[in-house]
């Protein structure tokens, strides 16, 4: 068994671990509230504009938008994978990236080429790690996102697009479900998914008038279709975070308490140890005399 004085280091270690942990999860709670508040305040203007460019992907313009036509063969693919830039938040980065390297290798086996835009640290370096070809990636987002730090590295992806160089392209992030639960998701963000068209094809059906002319407003309109399902998937993906950093670094406080309360036992087992034999010498010393 080892000494009171290395059983007390460990529990004093313990609880100065503890307090970090601790402050950790309070300072997660208060930023998980507001990420949560800004991601749920971005969902409704988010459905809106899905809803208008899903109206006027079922209409029949004059003008086409490339981000509406489906290629034959998808020959290279483009993923944007949002992950966090810190770590300490349980397997949320881990889901993630396990289900983007099974959906690059379904890719790679099909005989599609990949190409990758990394948002935020953990994802940058796990593709680097695998040696994917990562075109563009922006990090250090703090805790809001701006929408002009995300333009320029989303730029080369749907440059990419428009040009014919890539054939579809990917979004993967995690979802906030709720305080407890974050789903890891991929979804298919060009061209517009016909799963994102189906309701509003039931209920309405009509074609526009468009001023000053059908390429001015789509152009402008879809551009911000999809830079803002890339905002909706990176606030997301920071309410997933802070909520995921604070039920790890809770469940990291009660363990804390769970072992201190079991070095604190076995200090005291110790010790008694110790006094049971300084009597047990005393009352030996005694009868020899």
């Amino acid at each position: 068994m080892a000494g009171s004085r290395e059983i007390r280091n460990k529990i004093k270690s313990v609880q100065n671990t503890r307090k970090i942990t601790k402050a950790m999860e309070m300072v997660a709670a208060s930023k998980m509230r507001k990420a949560q508040d800004r991601m749920r305040h971005a969902r409704p203007y988010a459905d809106k504009v899905r809803n208008i460019a899903a109206h006027l992907a079922g209409a029949n313009p004059e003008y086409r938008h490339p981000f509406l036509e489906r290629r034959d063969q998808v020959r290279t693919a483009g993923v944007i994978l949002v992950t966090t830039d810190k770590g300490l938040c349980g397997g949320l980065n881990t889901n993630i990236l396990r289900m983007t390297t099974n959906r690059l290798r379904e890719l790679q086996n099909a005989g599609t080429q990949v190409q990758v835009t990394a948002i935020g640290n953990k994802g940058l370096g796990f593709m680097q790690r695998i040696n994917a070809k990562v075109v563009s990636q922006v990090t250090q987002l703090g805790d809001t996102p701006h929408l002009e730090r995300l333009i320029g590295p989303l730029k080369l992806q749907l440059d990419a697009y428009s040009a014919g160089q890539v054939d579809v392209v990917y979004l993967a992030y995690t979802r906030f479900i709720n305080t407890m639960k974050q789903e890891p998701v991929i979804e298919q963000l060009l061209p517009l998914d016909p799963s994102r068209l189906e309701e509003t094809s039931r209920e309405y059906s009509w074609d526009y008038l468009y001023e000053p002319d059908a390429q001015s407003v789509l152009d402008q309109l879809l551009l911000r279709y999809v830079e803002t399902l890339i905002y909706q998937a990176v606030a997301e993906n920071m309410a997933s975070e802070q909520s995921a950093r604070m039920v790890a670094m809770k469940s990291a406080s009660d363990n804390a308490k769970k072992v201190i309360g079991e070095l604190q036992l076995s200090y005291n087992k110790a010790r008694q140890a110790a006094i049971t034999k300084e009597l047990s010498e005393i009352v030996g010393g005694a009868a020899a005399v």
